[in-house]
């Protein structure tokens, strides 16, 4: 029998049985509904067994429906096929889906809806019908999924989305900007509920931030923000600012001060500018010894919450409130949020410095399965976990430097809030990972992140299998940028050689009795030191009063710098021999390898701790997830 006859069997079937749609009301459904503890028994007997066993493409969507007490049901999405090998009907996957339901009840409502455009809302007719902040201001220009638009006023207006995908990767926002330029008005009207969510983890809530952050990048960069910004008045201008762009700029400012704060303090240490500054107590410092000493009182990020916690204590009371924080801190959101702030910045920063806006998949995976460490570093290394490791070096070298990291209070005082941040963007993957703390898995993860980096493959391999073709992709949106971005990207790189500078101003050498000639002179010998070796430590240590402690001293000033030489080399990579481009290459790797163990080292005291994994799932977790975990760790731990 060919495929022609078989699609016509099986229609005839279909007609047969009355079956236009596997919907819970066939017969097939109800008897997959009896029977949907064995998959093995679905079609034992049926008909479309017997089909499914003659066209084993054909795979069967069904809406299963199980009973979960006296008057509870829960609904699953089912898909089945035959597997001629096991020489039965297998299920492929199940699950609750949640995008974009809707009901027909509120269907119903549509008529009493699109009445809502005969009316006049002030001057005009709506051409959008959305939710929430429509009056008085008229600032909400998208709602999401529930909007519904007037489709012949759009289509004389230039249409409902703009034409380039990466400017107008937020498409939807984009017609709400047109609506209002053109003279449209967008009003409020609640007619329908309309749910839309699906279960997801840190990784696809992570996809999603870093896409709706570089929409908001490109919306900053565009001429219709910059049209609005002419044409609207004060106080609908704050609005706009509040309920668009101006969360996400806020955002990267405050990251931004962390980092001005730190590198700021660093030179001040490393200077001797601020040893001088405390150690005078005239008149003319006393000024700059205050300012020195208080900056750890803006440090307090609890000052944050406050607003919530007034918030929650005129709806629950205050002591509901107070509990209800000290809930989400023990379930460590501030952990999480501090992670997306990263994550905003991140995109945010580089879609206005780069641009090159693009659609990121969060995807609709199984969030209890555990992710390997070769995902969470390849989705956070360039995000995250680099930009840590930089302020958490930066906070040691300031401990050891600084005559203020001497008091043990105030150093903590000063810098506890920078440290949660370190941790929090190195930790947090893992610790919102299933299994994130599971020695065994660990231990695999580290082997697979070491494949994946030394994974020699051609030119079709993917970033998932190959460390260099992933390294290229982080760098694409250098390929499309502009001399000014290029510029601006150089500029911030030029921090690790101030960094390497003022290490070595600190070196014993630097601080003995020779004079400046000297000291530029052995800036010299330190170059040679990492190109020699061995032979020329031992010439200092004979002929000059270098210490060996500077060999480590050395080589901390010069790790930075070669990073940030890395960086400059990828900008300039147009100008670059290909000679030196395979130097490069080979360079970034060692670096990946580096960055790779710092961040795997905790991870695996973590795991190695015994009852860790168990305490992160019962803390985290509520009871169905863990209960989910749970068996699909029976599940997997099966499997050879």
């Amino acid at each position: 029998m060919d495929i022609k006859e078989g699609s016509r069997e099986l229609g005839s079937m279909r007609r047969d049985n009355g079956l236009g749609s596997f919907d819970s009301e066939s017969s097939l459904s109800k008897s997959l509904s009896r029977n949907s503890s064995s998959v093995n028994s679905l079609f034992k007997g049926h008909e479309y067994g017997t089909a499914l066993m003659k066209f084993t493409p054909f795979e069967v969507a069904y809406v299963d429906e199980v009973n979960t007490g006296r008057d509870e049901k829960e609904y699953y999405s089912v898909l089945v096929k035959y597997d001629q090998q096991l020489d039965k009907e297998v299920e492929i996957y199940r699950t609750i889906d949640m995008n974009q339901d809707n009901y027909f009840e509120e269907a119903l409502k549509m008529r009493n809806l699109l009445e809502e455009y005969r009316r006049y809302y002030g001057a005009r007719k709506p051409t959008i019908l959305g939710r929430v902040l429509a009056n008085p201001l008229k600032i909400r220009m998208h709602y999401g999924h529930p909007d519904v638009f007037d489709r012949f006023w759009f289509m004389t207006r230039g249409g409902i989305s703009k034409a380039s995908r990466v400017i107008n990767i937020s498409e939807d926002i984009f017609a709400g900007f047109n609506c209002t330029l053109r003279g449209g008005n967008i009003t409020h009207h609640e007619y329908i509920q309309v749910g839309k969510g699906r279960d997801v983890g840190l990784n696809q809530i992570s996809m999603f931030e870093a896409k709706v952050a570089s929409g908001n990048g490109e919306q900053i960069l565009s001429r219709d923000v910059y049209r609005l910004g002419h044409r609207l008045d004060f106080f609908r201008m704050l609005s706009f600012f509040y309920t668009t762009v101006g969360f996400f700029l806020n955002t990267m400012m405050v990251i931004l001060t962390v980092y001005a704060f730190l590198w700021g303090r660093l030179y001040l240490a490393l200077s001797g500018v601020e040893g001088s500054a405390l150690a005078n107590k005239s008149g003319n410092n006393k000024a700059l010894g205050a300012i020195l000493n208080q900056q750890f009182i803006i440090q307090l990020g609890l000052f944050t919450a406050l607003p919530m916690i007034v918030e929650n204590s005129l709806e629950h009371g205050f002591l509901e409130a107070i509990w209800d924080f000290l809930t989400m801190q023990l379930q460590l959101s501030s952990v999480f949020y501090t992670f997306s702030m990263g994550t905003r910045t991140h995109f945010f920063g580089r879609t206005i410095l780069h641009g090159g806006a693009k659609y990121r998949a969060t995807g609709r995976g199984f969030v209890v399965q555990h992710k390997s460490f070769a995902e969470n570093y390849r989705l956070y290394a360039r995000s995250h976990f680099v930009k840590a490791i930089e302020l958490g070096l930066i906070l040691v070298v300031y401990a050891a430097y600084s005559p203020v990291a001497k008091d043990t209070f105030v150093y903590i005082a000063m810098t506890i809030s920078s440290w949660f941040l370190v941790v929090s963007w190195i930790m947090a993957p893992f610790v919102f990972n299933p299994s994130g703390f599971d020695w065994l898995k660990t231990v695999y993860d580290f082997d697979d992140f070491m494949d994946w980096i030394w994974y020699q493959g051609g030119v079709f391999a993917k970033s998932e299998q190959s460390w260099e073709r992933w390294w290229y992709e982080e760098q694409d949106h250098l390929r499309t940028t502009g001399l000014w971005g290029k510029l601006l990207d150089i500029i911030l790189d030029l921090r690790f050689f101030f960094f390497q500078y003022g290490i070595v101003f600190q070196l014993g050498y630097a601080r003995n009795k020779y004079a400046a000639k000297e000291h530029i002179y052995y800036r010299m010998v330190q170059f040679l030191i990492i190109v020699l070796g061995i032979l020329v430590i031992i010439a200092l240590l004979q002929f000059t009063s270098f210490k060996f402690t500077d060999v480590f001293t050395s080589l901390l000033a010069f790790i930075p710098t070669g990073w940030g030489i890395l960086l400059i080399a990828q900008v300039v990579r147009p100008f670059l021999p290909s000679i030196l481009w395979e130097a490069v290459i080979s360079v970034a790797r060692l670096y990946d390898i580096m960055f790779g163990v710092i961040v795997m080292v905790p991870v695996a005291f973590l795991s190695w701790m015994p009852g860790f994994q168990s305490m992160q799932t019962r803390i985290l977790f509520n009871e169905a997830f863990s209960r989910g975990l749970r068996i699909f760790q029976l599940v997997t731990g099966k499997k050879s």
